[in-house]
């Protein structure tokens, strides 16, 4: 049976500051509903996320601003960190890690600059909504093994797609170089490309 994760809850202290934050980045809002003063449930969802957030009144009993970790995935975190900065969610400066795995609870261990190799799964940033909820944004561009069906490989926003297109196109010049002609079957080799990536199998040659 499928198990999906599709909600976050996320405790906060002003309901309707909250919903003003997250909008302002650009998040859909999915439901706004209330049953009596003592009761709302605001639904939010990060642009191109196929899980969503929700908060509001009598939702959970944790303390607002106790939520920390919740991650993001992005794949350019230099260009996220500019769209956030420009949105007013003033977030830190992209980091990795001393220990080059992930990264440790706070502030601890961080290194200035994306991950020197610039691989996957190991550059940050991180910001906080109003509450002190904490957020991290990750950069993945390539999926471990097993990490998705290739059978069900999809791309969640034009944006997402756009950068996969633009690395395909990249390591197809290489491809084309290696070859010593052009490749008239460059589509499906391009998608070869792209649902290989996503899937995190090994690429095309």
């Amino acid at each position: 049976m499928d198990m999906k994760l599709e909600v976050v809850v996320v405790p906060v202290g002003d309901v309707d500051r909250a919903k003003d934050f997250y909008t302002s980045l650009g998040w859909r809002l999915d439901a706004d509903v209330a049953t009596g003063e003592n009761f709302r449930v605001v639904q939010m969802t990060p642009p191109g996320s196929p899980a969503s957030v929700i908060f509001g009144t009598s939702v959970t009993s944790q303390t607002p601003g106790s939520a920390q970790g919740l991650h993001l995935i992005v794949d350019d975190i230099d260009a996220a960190h500019d769209e956030l900065k420009r949105l007013g969610a003033d977030p830190s400066d992209v980091f990795h890690d001393e220990g080059g795995v992930f990264h440790h609870a706070g502030t601890d261990a961080r290194v200035p600059g994306p991950d020197p190799q610039r691989r996957s799964y190991g550059s940050f940033l991180s910001f906080g909504d109003p509450d002190g909820n904490g957020w991290v944004l990750q950069e993945i561009t390539a999926r471990l093994p097993g990490r998705l069906d290739p059978a069900t490989t999809a791309f969640a926003s034009a944006e997402d797609l756009a950068g996969a297109l633009r690395r395909a196109a990249a390591a197809h010049g290489e491809h084309e170089a290696r070859i010593g002609a052009e490749d008239p079957d460059w589509p499906d080799w391009y998608a070869q490309f792209m649902v290989r990536e996503r899937a995190g199998i090994e690429l095309p040659t």
